[in-house]
């Protein structure tokens, strides 16, 4: 699972296997070790509308609704949205999404991404 934190967006990209494991199981989690406490950051299944965020025991939750799961491993949907509004001047932007295979060559392992939609032929 990868994360990206850029202002008030965070977007969450997961593996073939992290997106199984997430409609299977309903969490999936990694961690990063920052010495002295780990930084955590999961995705759970959650009855809620949208997607939702909160931080709690530096872990970063992303939550989402068990009716989007239903069936996201095996169908073509690339990923969920919402913009939750957080104060008069501002809104937090959530995104979770399938990671496909980068179009560049890249030094990670990319084996368990989707393929990347430009690259397949019809």
């Amino acid at each position: 699972m990868k994360i990206r934190i850029k202002g008030n967006s965070i977007r969450f990209r997961l593996t073939k296997t992290e997106v199984a494991t997430l409609c299977e199981k309903g969490y999936v989690e990694e961690t990063t070790y920052l010495d002295p406490h780990p930084f955590r950051y999961a995705v759970q299944r959650k009855n809620i509308a949208s997607l939702e965020a909160s931080f709690k025991d530096n872990t970063m939750v992303l939550s989402i609704s068990n009716h989007k799961l239903q069936g996201w491993e095996k169908n073509e949907i690339v990923g969920f949205e919402t913009t939750i509004p957080i104060d008069a001047n501002n809104n937090l932007d959530l995104l979770l999404e399938k990671d496909f295979v980068c179009l560049d060559e890249r030094l990670e392992d990319q084996s368990d991404n989707y393929p990347n939609p430009k690259t397949i032929t019809p």
